[in-house]
């Protein structure tokens, strides 16, 4: 089983944020067993071949069963097709592009809620409350609820600076669960036995009542998509928003030319979801041997794929460490490939854009507190900000 060494957080940190290079595209770590994965030629492979690098990886890592079932992030192959085909069903483009409205006027309505503020938290006031608001009436759960939201993931992610668990053999090898997924799973599973008696015309109703080959999802499958639906999907248009706030800060000649020029908006997100991706890494496990970046990998071997380093290979990216809107092609990671592309992508990228464009109408200037920064998560598997107090005044 593997294992985590005391010190995991502090040897993994993001060092390439500072503009430190790993020596080799991929590195074995004797102290977890794992082989971190750094190269964008080799992450890319990776992502692109299920066949041979699984998502299944609870094979190795002891997790709750109950958090597998349906969950699209831990399958592989004809079952994962299956649910994919599914859900993306109802889970369309139009119904994407269709939130725009709506993705307006709850920004605006929170926005209204620091009128007359020369300062405000940009993480408290709008990029947590507006994802979860989002998601909570896609899904059809009640976004009053978002305090309790909050709550679970923050004791989800609770002291996370290690990411692997070992399981304890003399206690019957438990599976891990997370703090706070049991609240999330439960809450979910309420709300699903409720469509199953009376249909609702939300997504979670839509789930219930879709099929394929004249199969439907069962309950399981069901919650556990709300599940990372709900987590992930406010998560990371959380990140996105505050990254690429913080970008528009730090390089204050681009949110001139944002300011000026609407149209850029969707390349700063594209910029700075490279830089700074929501989730640094993803975890794989191998099938079978394989060759990777000049190193042999046995078969069941887990693999760390960090997307924040490949983002920032400078094989694959000029000047990695520059912040420039106008690379093309921009080749980033930060949403996956293939098969296991980001189905919330769209809309993460929708809610940015939006948010951006009214923050830039509301406000002359978008400015870091001096007095006070930005506060960064400390979990090494997140790109991403938990506080970002900003100045909203002009710069005089």
């Amino acid at each position: 089983m593997v294992a985590v060494a005391d010190t995991w957080g502090a040897q993994h940190s993001l060092f390439w944020l500072r503009g430190e290079r790993p020596a080799e595209p991929i590195a074995f770590d004797p102290d977890t067993k794992v082989w971190n994965v750094y190269g964008h030629a080799e992450t890319l492979r990776i992502l692109n071949d299920p066949a041979t690098f699984s998502s299944a990886v609870q094979r190795k890592i002891p997790i709750d069963g109950r958090l597998n079932e349906g969950n699209l992030l831990r399958m592989d192959g004809v079952p994962h097709a299956k649910l994919r085909k599914i859900v993306s069903r109802v889970f369309t483009p139009k119904v994407v592009a269709g939130l725009e409205p709506r993705i307006a006027k709850v920004t605006a309505e929170l926005l209204d809620g620091v009128a007359g503020r020369d300062r405000f938290d940009l993480i408290e006031e709008l990029a947590y409350p507006l994802p979860v608001i989002v998601i909570a009436e896609l899904l059809g759960v009640p976004a009053e609820d978002r305090p309790l939201f909050k709550q679970w993931v923050d004791l989800m992610f609770l002291g996370r600076d290690k990411i692997f668990i070992e399981a304890d053999e003399n206690e019957g090898g438990e599976k891990v669960v997370m703090d706070g997924a049991e609240e999330v799973l439960r809450y979910i599973a309420e709300h699903v036995a409720e469509r199953r008696s009376r249909p609702h015309d939300d997504l979670l109703g839509k789930l219930v009542e879709a099929e394929v080959d004249g199969e439907r999802l069962t309950d399981a499958e069901v919650v556990n998509f709300g599940f990372v639906l709900l987590l992930t999907g406010h998560i990371t248009t959380t990140m996105l928003l505050g990254n690429a706030v913080l970008c528009l800060d730090t390089f204050p000649e681009w949110q001139d030319r944002a300011r000026a020029d609407r149209t850029t908006i969707p390349a700063v997100i594209e910029e700075s979801l490279r830089m700074m991706p929501p989730f640094a890494a993803v975890s794989r496990l191998t099938n079978e041997d394989v060759e990777l970046g000049g190193r042999h990998v046995p078969a069941n071997e887990l693999l760390m794929v960090w997307l924040a380093a490949a983002n920032r290979d400078e094989h694959a990216f000029p000047q990695p460490d520059t912040f420039d809107p106008t690379r093309d092609p921009n080749n980033h990671l930060s949403f996956g490939r293939g098969v296991h592309f980001c189905m919330g992508a769209p809309l993460a990228r929708l809610e940015g854009r939006i948010a951006l464009d009214i923050l830039l109408d509301r406000f002359p200037r978008l400015r870091t507190d001096p007095q006070e920064g930005p506060t960064f998560k400390t979990i090494p598997i997140m790109t991403g900000i938990d506080k970002l107090p900003l100045l909203i005044g002009s710069d005089d």
